[in-house]
């Protein structure tokens, strides 16, 4: 298969971060963006107007907001955070005229994919150099099992990828090989437009966010218990989804960096406002608290559906714990800044099951591993466990650290220099637009320094 060449990168800006004073002040992370993909995926897929509020603009999520409009979607920005959109309900979408490029948008391609596997069209996914190297067999194969058709993949069921849907896709029972929030919404996206019922089945439960907000656009879904920690999901097929509007909740896996920085900067006192609450997405500020951080909870609240509240972060003194390999689907994506926590730390924090790791933007395990080195830090990796050894104070610093594409790894190790001994620096900070853009002024509004 004809594989067209991928544009050539821009050049690299990199970008330090250096020891800072105490961070104060309140700030609200930007919109979660599980929530936000899904929330552009389910306008397109109502007949009428949705409403968001507090949408995430990042690149991620513009990415699957432009592809919507591919699909016949009419999507407006009406002010910062705010968007309308228009959809064109099941069944109804439309061929798009070009590739659908998701840039670095693992979660937008992999739903849309659900979305195109269960209506008769066909579409071409690519993305940049990252995306390219994410596995989306694992999506494709149930996908297959409902009658679509990938007409071209590349080795390993790589994008670029053309999918063809099928109209009529067939109602399945299917277990999730991991547990994975993408594989289960693309099923149930897919499922939409059957004409009988699905059903996942999860070893170990995912985020929940489309099956509440495919019940809060009016879908006949149903979540139950499946053993020990898992979750049956039950879609009953062409339901009539009316638009509702949504207001998007702050991320918990971007409010993870000002909530790490001012744990490890000495004298740090912040407030985060609106942090979703998901018991399915807490997981880390779990594993803080184990670790003897401050955080108060505050004000409990309902917002577009989840729950959420305010945090108050103070800087503490933290120890090393043993994460579970059973937290790692409440946490998956706050492993990295979780390590620089680790860093931080008294005594030896392990973090078992870490496999999932390794597929995300680029491989974190040893993107993580590599980066600690490079900073001074020991740490061990056995299996898929990451053991680091933190240093009780200040890390030491002064590395140059290989983002690799990849955001998280980005804003940890920035987060890092903010406390360390030496400033630390990244290859590139661009990739941070993909799911954070306002990360450096939310974060010098705190006091943090970078240069």
């Amino acid at each position: 298969m004809q594989v067209n060449t991928a544009p050539a990168p821009a050049l690299a800006v990199s970008l330090s971060a250096r020891r800072s004073g105490p961070l104060k002040g309140r700030v609200r992370p930007p919109g979660d963006k599980s929530i936000s993909h899904r929330a552009l995926i389910l306008g397109l897929l109502s007949v009428g107007e949705t409403r968001i509020e507090g949408l995430l603009e990042g690149d991620d999520v513009l990415r699957t907001g432009a592809a919507c409009r591919a699909l016949g979607a009419s999507i407006e920005r009406t002010g910062e955070g705010s968007w309308r959109v228009r959809g064109r309900g099941i069944g109804a979408l439309r061929t798009p005229a070009e590739t659908l490029d998701f840039g670095n948008a693992g979660t937008g391609s992999r739903l849309m994919m659900g979305v195109v596997g269960g209506n008769g069209i066909l579409a071409r996914f690519d993305g940049d150099a990252s995306l390219r190297k994410r596995p989306m067999r694992r999506i494709l194969d149930p996908l297959v099992l409902m009658g679509a058709e990938v007409k071209t993949q590349t080795e390993g069921g790589r994008c670029p990828i053309l999918l063809q849907g099928t109209q009529e896709p067939a109602p399945i029972e299917y277990r999730t090989p991991v547990a994975s929030a993408q594989i289960k919404s693309a099923i149930l996206l897919a499922a939409l437009n059957s004409p009988g019922q699905t059903i996942v089945i999860e070893r170990e439960a995912s985020r929940d966010h489309t099956e509440k907000m495919l019940a809060y656009f009016g879908a006949e879904v149903v979540s139950e218990r499946e053993g020990d920690g898992g979750r049956r999901i039950s879609l009953k097929g062409r339901p009539e989804l009316a638009p509702a509007p949504i207001v998007v909740p702050a991320d918990p896996s971007s409010s993870a960096f000002p909530l790490v920085a001012a744990l490890i900067v000495p004298g740090s006192d912040i407030i985060i406002e609106g942090m979703m609450m998901n018991p399915l997405r807490t997981g880390l500020l779990i594993t803080l608290q184990e670790m003897g951080a401050r955080i108060d909870v505050l004000d409990r609240r309902s917002e577009g559906g989840e729950d959420v509240a305010d945090l108050r972060v103070r800087a503490s003194d933290l120890r090393g714990v043993d994460v579970p390999a059973a937290r790692a689907p409440s946490m998956i994506d706050e492993y990295p800044i979780l390590a620089i926590a680790a860093s931080f730390a008294s005594g030896e924090t392990r973090m078992r099951g870490l496999a999932e790791l390794r597929v995300k933007e680029s491989d974190r395990l040893e993107a993580v591993a590599a980066g600690l080195a490079t900073n001074g830090v020991a740490y061990t990796i056995d299996g898929d466990d990451l053991m680091v050894s933190g240093m009780g104070s200040a890390a030491r610093g002064n590395g140059l650290v290989a983002t690799h594409l990849d955001h998280r790894i980005a804003m940890s190790f920035l987060v890092m220099g903010l406390a360390s001994e030496r400033a630390v620096s990244v290859d590139d900070e661009r990739i941070i637009e993909t799911s954070f853009p306002t990360f450096r002024a939310l974060m010098t509004s705190l006091g943090a320094e970078f240069a």
